[in-house]
């Protein structure tokens, strides 16, 4: 994990020396600014790390203006308390990841982990809890009756602390809606780079749940999150890259970092017909009223 403090500047696009492929290029910016709500800024390599200011100098070259960096254990929790204080555009989320939740119970930790979260969301810059929720493709067995417990506590601290709950859902998009509606969901529920199709969408406009599209929606293979898209509510969608994974069409395999959220946004408006600029000014404001202001 790098230091928050110490600048190392993005590569140059190309090789990192390290055999992997670096940073894309630059896209040409957005005519209005949005925001990445959902980023890991602790995740890269060391090669390929970069300091807070340096991703958000980066992005806000190209039209993003903030993002939301997300804690997935007390590790990078704390560490995204960390970053917060450092820029006034970045907010933050805070969690225990629903995959790392079943380490921390056998381990006997998860309560402790718990409260830490509980304590860390207290920070004034932190303005969701996530990501949590369910994980069918990586944890099994009893495994996952230590996700449902943690993805309850986490809403119960969502709701007790007014704050958005960011989920994360893979392969268990009705269970996370049985979750949700037998706790009674916060008031605002953002699904993290949304996977589902149409039904859930569906959903998420009845229930005014906001749906966040990563670069996962400009995958040749991925038309049903593009009818998800088509069908969502306007007032409901977002725009995440969850760096540093995820990198749109066409860099696909390459690092993902804030300022590749042009290629994604761009890809949005093709799929919605929508005016570029009406939808990066909706995207603004949607993101406003998940999180709050970034100032």
């Amino acid at each position: 994990m790098f230091n928050p403090h110490t600048p190392v500047p993005f590569r140059s696009p190309g090789t990192d020396g390290t055999g992997r492929t670096g940073y894309p290029p630059a896209p040409e910016p957005l005519p209005v600014p949005v925001m990445d709500n959902h980023t890991h800024l602790d995740f890269p390599g060391a090669e390929l790390s970069v300091s807070v200011k340096d991703a958000l100098d980066a992005a806000a070259a190209v039209g993003v203006q903030g993002a939301v960096q997300v804690g997935c254990d007390l590790e990078s929790s704390r560490f995204t308390v960390q970053a917060v204080d450092l820029d006034s555009r970045l907010l933050g989320a805070v969690a225990l990841h629903p995959n790392d939740a079943p380490d921390y119970a056998r381990r006997g930790e998860l309560e402790e982990a718990l409260a830490e979260i509980e304590a860390l969301a207290a920070h004034p810059r932190v303005r969701a809890i996530g990501e949590t929720g369910l994980d069918f493709f990586r944890t099994e067995g009893e495994g996952l009756a230590h996700q449902r417990y943690s993805f309850r506590r986490h809403i119960d601290i969502a709701k007790r602390l007014g704050l958005t709950l960011q989920i994360h859902d893979r392969d268990a998009h009705d269970d996370v809606v049985q979750v949700l509606r037998e706790e009674g969901a916060p008031e605002r529920v953002v699904f993290h780079c949304f996977s589902g199709d149409e039904a859930l969408a569906r959903t998420c406009n009845a229930e005014g749940w906001y749906m966040s599209f990563a670069g996962t929606v400009t995958f040749k293979n991925a038309s049903n999150l593009r009818a998800a898209l088509a069908i969502a509510e306007p007032a409901r969608v977002l725009v995440e890259t969850d760096a540093p994974f995820l990198t749109p069409h066409p860099h696909r395999g390459r690092p993902n970092a804030s300022y590749l959220v042009p290629y994604t946004v761009r890809a949005m408006a093709d799929v919605t017909g929508s005016d570029l600029s009406g939808l990066c000014a909706q995207i603004a404001e949607n993101s406003l009223r998940a999180y709050g202001s970034w100032a």
